[in-house]
């Protein structure tokens, strides 16, 4: 079963490698869309309890980033680095984590699924 989680955080960012003006300061309403395939307990009738699946997000992955300045952390923090980054904070704590979804606005996103 595929459980999805959405979390909502905000962080501002400059991408130094960007030719355009993203290599400005800016900030985005991210959101983070975590996926973890497990099978279902036949005890609880779940895969996972979406409150314990949004308290792993914020506390391995949100509290770092929400209202930070991202290139504390990244040198270039573009969408895909931050999913890279989000995996590996995210890989230990969540058995079964399939795929996190970064979204930068609500049009524009990266999905990763692990190496």
């Amino acid at each position: 079963m595929r459980v999805r989680r959405a979390v909502e955080f905000e962080a501002a960012h400059r991408l130094p490698r960007h030719p355009g003006k993203c290599r400005q300061p800016h900030g985005h309403s991210y959101r983070i869309v975590v996926t973890v395939d497990r099978p279902v307990d036949p005890s609880s009738g779940m895969a996972i309890d979406f409150a314990d699946l949004k308290e792993i997000v914020r506390r391995e992955v949100v509290s770092e980033l929400d209202h930070r300045d991202v290139n504390e952390i990244l040198e270039n923090p573009t969408a895909e680095a931050m999913a890279v980054w989000a995996w590996n904070r995210l890989a230990d704590a969540l058995p079964g984590l399939a795929e996190i979804e970064i979204h930068e606005t609500s049009r524009c996103s990266v999905a990763y699924r692990g190496e």
